[in-house]
């Protein structure tokens, strides 16, 4: 099947969808989609059903009754039938749906959209499916390929989990992510660098926000990016001013949502240990435990181990759209709301702009670069894992933070630390960012538990580096200046 020619990248996820629904076997099998709202996984299921003559639902939120009645009416109407089906229970409609017949005998694509509003009044599906899906089951006609999909990730990574009743069952687990920054720039159509960098900052990867929530309204450069914040973002008649709100109320699992909110405005601020959070909320850390959990279940959050202390972790949020809401937007949301405020809103925003949102997405993307588009001669050999970390200074009684760590692995399992980089978005990075970095490479060489003899010095800035860096840098590869263009365009 032949991927739709709308559709923008996801070949991998197509890909994968044309194996498992073209699987010949006689049995049915399973498959579960996820991945937050707003990436596609509607369109994605959709276009596979219609391609391959396959039966698509989506589900609303509803009682039992009413679901029962929606997805009667739609299985008639895909069989043709002038009489829809009047299902007493999900029992017989699944036995129904299982027992499809296509005209080529073949395997049939079969596509339960939004499942988790199906569960949430009838929590025995899953257990229903397994008997369905089971050995002993009886099959008449085609092979089904049976496709699960939702957006609520906790619910639908515990469908496969554990004691679940569909644990073991499933031929295809496939998790549709966000664009990353390099694809968002081409799905905007963004060629500045620079641009590209600063929407992407605000909205992220999302492929709906540059379309159905902007109407394919993008800034036409640089100076427009501001006026394009006010107008889409910043502008209580558009969709993406509600948008961080709607994401949190979406999740059924975050029921507190006043500590949600409290926790994730924590982050935004430059919290990311722990203990800080705790202390931004006037609350013991040990209270934070489950909120932090259920966040980073729902994708929201993540939480990245310190590349040099492992009992160390940081917490970052995951949706530019969440960060730029919490920093930029809750603290002003009373004078947001009243129109013709964003302008004036968005001028005494700059600094926390730049402070606590691009500059910090910023340091992401940089470790992106080094993660998926750095090529080993940039990095000195095969890079193993990306992060970021704090190096204790004991002779200064201070700490430095490393914005990205690049460690290796050899064929004999050594794993030495291949650089180490400092990204700054609004400052020009001099030789005394180099020195900085050079010291904290002398620290780590000290250490018996790092390998940095050999570890190179990365340099990023949305703002370039001065001649006296530049000089240097074209002296030796063991400093490497990434700037804008070579982010977005190079390796």
């Amino acid at each position: 099947m032949r991927k739709p020619p709308e559709m923008f990248d996801r070949d991998f996820e197509w890909s994968e969808l044309v194996r498992f629904a073209t699987h010949q076997a006689p049995e049915p099998t399973l498959g579960v989609v996820s991945g937050r709202r707003r990436q596609g996984k509607t369109f994605l299921l959709d276009a596979l059903c219609r391609a391959a003559g396959g039966f698509y639902f989506a589900a609303t939120e509803a009682t039992e009754a009413e679901s029962l009645r929606q997805f009667g009416a739609a299985l008639a109407r895909y069989q043709e039938q002038p009489v829809p089906y009047h299902f007493a229970h999900w029992e017989e409609a699944i036995t129904t749906l299982m027992s499809l017949p296509t005209p080529g005998g073949g395997p049939l694509p079969v596509a339960l959209d939004e499942f988790p509003f199906l569960t949430r009044t009838s929590p025995e599906l899953p257990s229903l499916l397994q008997r369905a899906l089971g050995p002993h089951a009886r099959h008449d006609g085609t092979s089904i390929r049976l496709l699960l999909c939702g957006s609520a990730l906790s619910f639908m990574g515990g469908l496969l989990t554990g004691t679940a009743p569909l644990r073991g069952r499933a031929s295809l687990e496939l998790v549709v992510p966000t664009l990353d920054y390099r694809l968002a720039a081409g799905f905007w159509g963004i060629g500045d660098s620079k641009l590209a960098a600063l929407v992407n900052s605000v909205v992220g990867g999302t492929p709906a926000y540059a379309r159905e929530f902007t109407l394919g309204d993008a800034p036409d450069n640089q100076a427009d990016f501001g006026p394009w914040v006010e107008r889409n973002v910043l502008n209580p008649g558009r969709p993406l001013f509600r948008e961080a709100r709607f994401l949190l109320a979406e999740e059924p699992d975050l029921r507190d949502t006043a500590l949600y909110h409290g926790v994730l405005s924590a982050i935004a601020a430059g919290n990311h240990n722990r203990g800080g959070i705790a202390n931004y909320l006037a609350r013991k850390s040990t209270d934070l435990s489950h909120a932090l959990t259920v966040l980073e279940d729902s994708g929201m959050v993540t939480r990245e181990p310190d590349a040099f202390h492992g009992k160390r972790s940081a917490y970052r949020i995951a949706e530019p759209i969440l960060t730029f809401y919490y920093a930029i937007m809750r603290p002003d949301w009373s004078d947001l709301e009243r129109p013709g405020r964003a302008h004036d809103v968005w001028v005494r925003a700059q600094p926390t702009f730049l402070s606590k949102v691009v500059g910090p997405h910023f340091e992401q993307v940089s470790r992106a670069w080094a993660r998926w588009y750095a090529t080993p001669e940039t990095l000195g050999g095969q890079r193993f894992r990306v992060g970021s970390g704090t190096v204790p200074d004991p002779a200064a009684k201070t700490s430095h933070e490393i914005d990205v760590a690049v460690f290796g692995r050899d064929g004999d399992g050594h794993r030495p630390l291949l650089a180490i980089g400092e990204a700054k978005w609004n400052e020009a990075i001099g030789v005394r960012h180099l020195r900085r970095l050079e010291h904290i490479r002398s620290l780590l060489r000290a250490r018996t538990d790092i390998d940095a003899e050999n570890t190179r010095l990365l340099c990023f800035s949305g703002a370039g580096f001065t001649d006296e860096v530049r000089t240097l840098a074209g002296t030796s590869d063991s400093v490497q200046l990434v700037d804008l263009d070579r982010l977005y365009h190079g390796t």
